[in-house]
């Protein structure tokens, strides 16, 4: 069975970038200051453990894909990460977190530049892609609100030649 993924509609591709605009969602986040790559392993445990039963109905909600994180503009260790909620739940029908770290919220991305690209995302590479899109950006006129996504697709257990990544800046 295929992991369930949020849905957009792509507007245009050109090489390792893309143009869409996503469906309103569901996530669940939480928010974590530490290094990047801790942050990342805590926000995605206990985000984990909200789906995995950790919550008033004792209830398991499936896997989907991406891990998705954003680092403050605030504060250079300060974190947000999010999995985005199966799509055949409302926000009403989901479970209450045990814990109050993690919350549960509607968003909506609207209309996105994005960036793919393979490997890990370390921090080198999103800081590489990141500038590649925003050059990308600046070369097609359009205007962001200076905020960036990294999108992570694969388990840890992934190799790198298999591994998908997107970085997301919302467009006007």
């Amino acid at each position: 069975m295929a992991i369930e993924k949020p849905t957009f509609k792509l507007l245009e591709k050109k090489g390792n970038i893309e143009i869409r605009v996503y469906d309103p969602m569901i996530i669940a986040k939480t928010v974590v200051e530490e290094s990047y790559d801790s942050a990342l392993s805590k926000g995605f445990r206990r985000i984990a453990s909200y789906i995995f039963g950790g919550n008033d109905k004792e209830m398991s909600i499936s896997m989907t894909a991406p891990v998705i994180s954003k680092k403050s503009i605030e504060s250079p260790s300060l974190y947000e990460i999010s999995f985005v909620m199966p799509k055949k739940y409302r926000l009403e029908d989901l479970p209450k977190p045990s814990y109050s770290s993690v919350r549960l919220e509607k968003t909506n991305l609207g209309k996105v530049i994005c960036i793919k690209f393979g490997g890990w995302a370390t921090e080198k590479n999103v800081k590489r892609y990141h500038n590649d899109l925003i050059k990308s950006i600046n070369e097609r006129g359009l205007e962001s609100n200076g905020d960036f996504l990294v999108a992570q697709y694969n388990s840890p257990w992934a190799i790198p030649p298999f591994r998908k990544n997107e970085i997301l800046i919302k467009i006007k």
